[in-house]
């Protein structure tokens, strides 16, 4: 750590201002500080490598131009100028705050040295140190002075470095200020350090391409960490030609071939920029937020490339619509991302969020008409007005006059979707070939992410759309049952599509309930949801029972293709018979929770999925008392990788087992399992009140055969009417009835058996033994038959013809 009490072995005048033993090799960045620790001289490596240009380092405190560590900054002070320090450091970049790891050498000047000059600082970035090893050669990049009259090699050469801004250059006696500049030098010849004085004075260029070998004072490429210094007084000037440090102990020098400069800081620089290609693109693809991927464009250009950077994207991409297919000023777009380093100018001026319209003439039009990038190297004020009133919420002609203007157009597959606008301060040049064809790279991976957004949510609303209109809006109202939907899609809209649920009102005041997942995720799923869905529906329809509707749609899904394949689970719930009669195709069994609040899983054969092929479906019968809940769910709430189905169940149904609760309720405690918003899976639920309808709202009767059962009939269904207080709809009802009963009697088989039940509407069915059901058909004016079925569907709200288990059943409902 370097102290403020100066070494008792103070350097003479003309020290050097590296030492005789050198063992490194890198580019350097030159630092020099005069007697205040302010710079005077900032090298191009200087800024390459801490990202501040010379401008705008030159004359400030290197203490305060750096962010350097604490244990650190007393070695740039000038109370520590007389100490020589090597140790190494991380410090972060000025331009983008990336940390750059610092190998440094800081040989101070007597109190006498030409031009004021107290302290030299070298510095070298340690990855290129770890990657080139010894043996490199030593330069600068500021400027080349190379002239045949230069000796090379010139062995010896203490300072590789000599620029006519380290000497005065206005003084009377240049032979003077060469002769000092030669002290500097100290070669083992002095006629031939004063030349080269001379040259450098005369051509005004440093002197730094000497072609000469040396070694750095330490082993920058040991792992020193930041809080290691080593501090040291300086030493004494050594003859040119006096014996070198010998090799330490155990450790043998090998010579390294020394690769050409120029080569060597031309890959560096691609190197560098590959890396910040490579590393900024992954920035802005990360995500597929179009938002997000405008606002990282401008992130990685602020402040590497720009001091401020506006993306604007026209307003239909930026709403997730289509682009159109012309732009011109009257076209709306919208400013999705500003980022800046100056808040105080910009924050006001240019707004995020903003939707605007650029008037003809500006940049920004010409950008989205040609799809090619306008670059302005300096702004003039009539160009700064011009432009800024098209760009900025209030008028900021002066920020931006003298800058450089840059604007980039966003395209992806041939189509502009905005621009991206980039501005230099003036005190940094013009946007160059390299800039250029670097922002044009990131801006292009930044539009095509943009577009990838695009597709991607409209793939994502095209399938969630393309679901929602295949699955029931609301539950329907049934009598006896009561019925509640749930329905989350997976997290990722690759997932979405598989799983289908819906349920039926059948006649006989039953109700029918199907759930299923179709194997897969994505469109192709989704679509044969909808078909197995809608053939569902049509056989339920046959009222076929739940096995003969699984092997039903078990041919269906085969005939469909071999990729169809699908579980199902269908039942059917009969409230007045209080029964429910289930069939399973290798779906999840369901949970009966019983009025009291247990719950118990259904244990149901459990058969083949759909579009298997050549597997026996089984109904199985159970019967259910009023109150109790019927839940079905897919295995998306079930099945994670720390617990399995079964687990799944029992857990499932200890969350249920609750005192009697709402559907709404019962579902969110079955979605409480999940434990987070957007599942892995699909989850369709299906919650089912089990209510009944009361037995003093069902009447039934047997009839025997005969002609005068048909007025017994219309009397019977008068008479319930009356008690239950329905006499107002009696006449038409006992008109219907009649219909019926003739119907069952001349054209059925065996007893007739009527049934009346009372809940939303009216139900009547008339049943008997015989097969063939009865179908409306047209009937000539003079047939003698035919027209009751007519009557029956002119007078009915509804009416039909299912099997029963014996036979036939006719039915109509008339609404109360």
């Amino acid at each position: 750590m370097p102290t403020n009490a100066p070494p008792t072995n103070a350097p003479p005048t003309n020290a050097p201002l590296l030492d005789r033993q050198l063992l490194g090799v890198a580019p350097l960045a030159v630092v020099v500080l005069d007697a205040h620790g302010r710079v005077t001289h900032w090298s191009g490596v200087a800024a390459e490598l801490f990202g501040v240009d010379r401008p705008r380092a030159v004359g400030r405190p290197l203490t305060g131009l750096l962010r350097l560590p604490r244990e650190h900054r007393g070695a740039f002070e000038p109370g520590a100028f007389a100490h020589v320090w090597c140790g190494t450091c991380q410090v972060p970049r000025v331009d983008d705050g990336e940390i750059a790891e610092v190998a440094w050498w800081v040989y101070p000047l007597h109190a006498d040295a030409p031009g004021g000059v107290r302290l030299v600082a070298l510095a070298a970035d340690m990855r290129r140190l770890r990657e080139e090893g010894p043996g490199v050669s030593v330069r600068d990049t500021s400027a080349a002075a190379t002239d045949e009259e230069l000796p090379r090699p010139v062995s010896g050469v203490r300072l590789l470095w000599v620029e006519p801004s380290l000497v005065p250059t206005g003084g009377d006696d240049p032979a003077g200020l060469g002769r000092r500049l030669a002290a500097l030098l100290r070669p083992s010849d002095a006629a031939v350090a004063e030349r080269i004085a001379a040259r450098v004075l005369a051509m005004g260029h440093p002197a730094v391409n000497l072609s000469v070998t040396v070694r750095l004072p330490i082993v920058p490429h040991r792992a020193v960490g930041p809080g290691d210094l080593r501090v040291r007084p300086p030493a004494a000037v050594p003859e040119a030609a006096g014996p070198q440090r010998p090799d330490p102990p155990g450790r043998t020098r090998v010579p390294v071939p020394i690769p050409r400069p120029r080569q060597g800081e031309e890959a560096m620089a691609v190197w560098d920029r590959l890396t910040f290609l490579g590393e900024a693109g992954e920035h802005i693809g990360s995500s597929l937020d179009h938002l997000q991927a405008c606002r990282a464009l401008a992130e990685v250009l602020v402040p590497r490339l720009a001091d401020f950077a506006a993306v604007e994207l026209l307003e239909r991409v930026a709403s997730d619509d289509e682009p159109p297919g012309r732009f011109d000023e009257h076209t709306l777009m919208r400013r999705v991302a500003v980022v800046h380093d100056d808040a105080e100018r910009w924050i006001d001026a240019v707004p995020q969020g903003r939707a605007l319209r650029h008037p003809r003439g500006t940049p920004f039009v010409e950008v989205m008409r040609t799809g090619r990038p306008v670059h302005i190297p300096r702004v003039t004020g009539r160009q700064a007005e011009r432009i800024g009133a098209a760009f900025a919420a209030r008028d900021p002609g002066p920020p931006l006059a003298g800058r450089a203007l840059l604007v980039v157009p966003l395209i992806a597959r041939g189509q502009v979707l905005g621009t991206c606008t980039l501005l230099r301060r003036p005190d940094r040049p013009a946007f160059d070939r390299l800039d250029l064809a670097l922002i044009d790279e990131l801006a292009r991976g930044a539009a095509l992410c943009v577009d990838n957004g695009r597709l991607y949510r409209r793939e994502v609303r095209l399938v969630r759309e393309l679901q929602r209109a295949m699955l029931p809006a609301d539950p329907p109202r049934t009598a006896g049952a009561r019925v509640c939907f749930r329905y989350l899609p997976a997290g990722q809209a690759a997932q979405v599509g598989g799983d289908w649920f819906d349920a039926i009102p059948l006649p006989g005041c039953r109700l029918g309930i199907v759930i299923g997942d179709v194997m897969g995720h994505g469109v192709t799923s989704a679509a044969v949801m909808g078909q197995l869905r809608t053939a569902v529906r049509t056989l339920a329809g046959q009222d076929l029972r739940p096995d003969g509707l699984l092997r039903e749609l078990d041919g269906l899904a085969r005939r469909l293709g071999d990729d169809c394949l699908a579980t199902c689970l269908y039942a059917v719930y009969d409230p007045v018979a209080r029964r429910c009669q289930l069939a399973n195709a290798g779906h999840l069994p369901p949970v009966l929770v019983s009025p009291d609040g247990g719950g118990s899983v259904l244990r149901l054969p459990p058969g083949l999925p759909i579009g298997v092929g050549c597997g026996p479906f089984e109904t199985v019968e159970v019967s259910v008392p009023d109150g109790a809940r019927l839940i079905l769910c897919t295995d998306g709430l079930l099945e994670r990788r720390d617990r399995d189905i079964e687990r799944g169940l029992a857990e499932l149904c200890g969350r249920l087992a609750d005192p009697p609760r709402s559907l709404d309720a019962t579902c969110d405690a079955a979605l409480g399992m999940l434990g987070a918003p957007a599942p892995a899976d699909d989850v369709a639920l299906v919650a089912v009140g089990l209510d009944g309808i009361p037995a003093e709202h069902v009447a039934s009767w047997t009839l025997e055969p005969e002609a005068s059962m048909v007025g017994r009939a219309r009397a019977l269904a008068a008479s319930r009417l009356a008690e239950w207080g329905l006499s107002g709809v009696a006449d038409t009802v006992q008109l219907l009835v009649s219909e019926l009963v003739t119907n069952a009697l001349v054209h059925g088989a065996g007893a007739v058996g009527m049934r009346l039940i009372k809940c939303d509407a009216l139900l009547c069915e008339v049943s008997d033994d015989g097969h063939e059901l009865p179908r409306l058909c047209h009937t000539d004016p003079t047939a003698e038959s035919g027209r009751g079925l007519h009557l029956v569907s002119h007078l009915a709200e509804r009416w039909g013809t299912r099997r029963g288990d014996l036979g036939k059943i006719v039915w109509f409902e008339h609404p109360l």
